[in-house]
């Protein structure tokens, strides 16, 4: 199928304003191939440290140094369910090693936190940031020169983006990313939804609204709604970091564990000590990026990759906009409803045909680049499958469906749920934004209203519970972006929002912050940039400003006159209670060079 025009267009122009840093990139990586393992390299002293802990044959192979040393990083923890699983990878990972004659260690752990656990609180202010200490974190763990791949164990919202930008960093190692896999389906979304705007009326207890999220949330894996998370595991399938089938496939199963071992004999074989090295700073090239931005759009994916993606793309030495995100969604067809754009979760979306079909049917549509390298070999065309466990042991893959077994949850792209993918890129007077509409109702695309101005979240729902938000408004909630206190989610807004829009008041949230995966029915214009503690115009918003998100036609404006509007003094506001306590005070540094959102919010800057 020939390629559509708009991503053959899109993908070429981000390889041509890419063309200079990407070559900085290339160089960079291919210079730091050299000859032969790089342990071999190093002095005896330096050697021997590297080796003291491991058993005695690992050690006689790592002194030999002729075969590949696997480096494990793994995002572990037993707080967060879906880290959980990863506690037994590590020794799954090196009798996997052992059977094929190589070896793995574990090179370092990295910071793993949870926006469902922070949310609402004063730690969800290091959760964007996490994101670049992961980066770090990884460097560090394989700055001992001892390894000739890696392998990436981790899952969830910042973990994912920061061991990649992390294993970008060392371009020149092949990597593979091993999932964990989602926990199995608890009480409905609908269900749960339900009982959170009970509670923000007041109508269900706290014990009853526990109760709801329990068992929602009840077992080891990956949440099952889909957010960051899961988006996160669709990008790593599209991008060919995942091996074919791998994605959604639950913990602690013996399909799950031949996997993880099938990704070690995998990494070993494509490391410079055999015929088929394939580095990650190859497999990461535009047309990669490109199909991370589809993925996104063809599921209805999370918001916090319009940051996440681009300082991905820019740690790969390729610049990706927004206006590339915009362009593309006008080309790629939503063809997968899961909550919080649907009623099923990711569990009924693996079931219905998941990756493997809706990698099939956007490959024969003409919209994802099937040429792309994978580290499975050859291009995309070898991911249109589902994995099985054979009956004896093994690991077989058979095509995916030619139909979607649940058409509510997935579809082909004869009949979508809608003809694009739903993201927007909004522009005017108060700066740049971005809204998700893939779930907002036709008659809610559009909102014009009076401005209520909040500079903290928790102002929202205190003005709600004393009944003053009974009316059509859109809250301006600002002091929210990386400068001010590290962007965290406001998602805790959903339920009140949501339940005031049910009522049928027209409301609409435009913020310096972010919304995550969890955005939904509600209009939000999102990271809007420049950020109000930069001085962009939202600190100049007045309480009663009529405010237009039109998402039809890409606006975002203040309805004031432009020279009263420029005349305004921009409101002010001392943040130090939000950057001190809780760590808080060690990231002063991050906030103060972190880029602004359209460029990933990052604390790197261009480091291709």
């Amino acid at each position: 199928m020939k390629l559509n025009s708009t991503v053959a267009e899109v993908t070429a122009r981000i390889a041509e304003r890419s063309r200079a840093m990407r070559e900085r990139y290339l160089a960079k990586i291919d210079a730091a191939r050299g000859s032969g393992p790089h342990r071999k390299r190093l002095s005896c002293g330096n050697l021997a440290h590297g080796f003291a802990g491991c058993g005695a044959v690992d050690k006689s192979m790592l002194r030999a140094g002729v075969v590949p040393n696997i480096a494990i990083v793994t995002a572990y923890n037993d707080m967060l369910s879906a880290h959980q699983p990863y506690e037994r990878y590590p020794d799954v990972i090196r009798a996997a090693a052992r059977a094929a004659g190589v070896t793995a260690q574990v090179a370092g752990g990295v910071a793993a936190m949870c926006d469902g656990v922070t949310q609402g609180r004063a730690g969800m202010e290091l959760s964007l940031f996490s994101r670049d200490v992961i980066a770090l974190s990884t460097a560090v763990a394989l700055s001992h020169d001892m390894f000739d791949a890696a392998l990436y164990l981790g899952i969830c919202d910042k973990i994912v983006p920061g061991l990649l930008i992390g294993a970008l960093s060392f371009g020149h190692l092949p990597a593979i990313f091993v999932p964990g896999g989602p926990m199995p389906s608890g009480i409905s979304n609908e269900e749960k939804s339900k009982v959170r705007q009970l509670f923000a009326e007041g109508k269900a207890t706290r014990e009853q609204l526990l109760d709801a999220e329990a068992k929602a949330y009840h077992a080891p894996g990956t949440c099952t709604f889909y957010g960051t998370a899961n988006s996160n595991q669709m990008l790593m399938e599209v991008m060919g970091l995942h091996l074919p089938g791998a994605t959604f496939v639950h913990p602690n199963t013996p399909l799950r564990d031949a996997l993880t071992a099938e990704a070690v004999q995998r990494v070993a074989a494509i490391t410079a000590l055999g015929k088929d090295y394939l580095p990650i700073g190859h497999v990461i090239d535009e047309r990669a990026i490109v199909n991370g931005v589809i993925g996104l759009h063809a599921t209805g994916g999370s918001t916090n990759h319009l940051l996440h993606l681009v300082a991905i793309a820019r740690a790969a030495g390729i610049e990706l906009r927004w206006d590339d995100f915009a362009a593309l969604s006008g080309a790629v067809p939503l063809l997968a409803r899961v909550y919080p754009n649907g009623k099923a979760d990711v569990n009924h979306f693996h079931a219905a045909g998941g990756l493997g079909f809706l990698i099939a049917q956007l490959i024969d549509a003409g919209v994802l680049h099937a040429d792309i390298r994978t580290v499975w070999g050859g291009g995309l065309d070898g991911y249109r499958v589902e994995a099985r466990l054979a009956a004896d042991g093994s690991i077989e893959r058979t095509p995916a469906p030619a139909q979607s077994r649940d058409e509510s949850v997935l579809r082909g792209v004869a009949a979508p749920f809608r003809a694009d993918g739903g993201l927007r890129v909004l522009e005017g007077n108060l700066g740049r934004a971005t809204i998700k509409v893939s779930a907002v109702p036709d008659d809610r695309c559009v909102i014009e209203a009076p401005a209520i101005v909040f500079d903290e979240q928790d102002d929202v729902q205190r003005a709600f519970e004393r009944g003053e938000l009974d009316r059509d408004f859109v809250a301006v909630v600002r002091f929210q972006g990386p400068r001010a206190n590290g962007m965290p989610e406001l998602h805790k807004l959903t339920p009140a929002l949501s339940l005031l829009q049910d009522r049928g008041h027209r409301v609409a949230l435009v913020t310096d912050g972010r919304m995550s995966g969890a955005s939904g029915r509600v209009p939000a214009a999102i990271h809007v940039t420049p950020e109000a503690a930069a001085g962009g115009p939202l600190a100049k918003v007045r309480e009663g400003d009529i405010i237009r998100v039109d998402a039809l036609a890409n606006t975002l404006e203040v309805k004031v006159d432009n020279a009263t509007f420029a005349a305004r003094p921009a409101a002010t506001r001392d943040m130090a209670d939000h950057q001190r306590g809780f760590g808080r005070e060690l990231f002063a540094g991050f906030r103060a060079v972190a880029g602004s959102a359209e460029l990933g919010a990052s604390i790197f800057g261009d480091i291709a």
